[in-house]
Formats: C-alpha cells, sequence, structure tokens
C-alpha cells in the first residue's frame, strides 16, 4: 500500500501486509535514522498492535508525527 502523510516531514509510506503483519515498510523524507528504526521495529509485528504502539504519538508541536501516520496508514488498509 502507498500512503500520502499529512504534518510530516516525510512525504509516502510504502508498506504490506501479509497475513496480518507488517512488511517491508519504506518512508520517503523525514529523518532518515529515525525512521529505519521504526521500520525495523514493526517489521513482522501484528498490525493491530503496531497502530496501537504508534498511535497518537506527536513530533515536537505538531498534533502528529511519522510513527502516528503510520498507524494512520496501517488503519486505512485495514
Amino acid at each position: 500500500m502507498v500512503y500520502k502523510t499529512h504534518g510530516t516531514c516525510s512525504k509516502q509510506i510504502e508498506f504490506d501486509l501479509t497475513g496480518g503483519k507488517v512488511h517491508n515498510v519504506n518512508f520517503t523524507g523525514g529523518c532518515d535514522g529515525n525512521l529505519k528504526g521504526i521500520c525495523s521495529l514493526v517489521e513482522g509485528m501484528d498490525v493491530t498492535e503496531a497502530i496501537e504502539k504508534l498511535e497518537g504519538i506527536p513530533c515536537g508541536f505538531k498534533k502528529t508525527s511519522c510513527p502516528d501516520q503510520l498507524a494512520q496508514a496501517l488503519k486505512q488498509a485495514l
């Protein structure tokens, strides 16, 4: 799936859902090292667990963040 982000430095998130698990997450733009870490941490994670862990995380004064946008993308994919 391809998801266009809103309100973050990253512009897009690509990922696969297979058997209820998150795979192959890739962000376009954003903080490279942090986003590589997020991608690695959620690899193979149950989609509902990933949403629970990531949803609602802010970035500075913004109400959203790259992790929160990933949660929104995963919710949309369900």
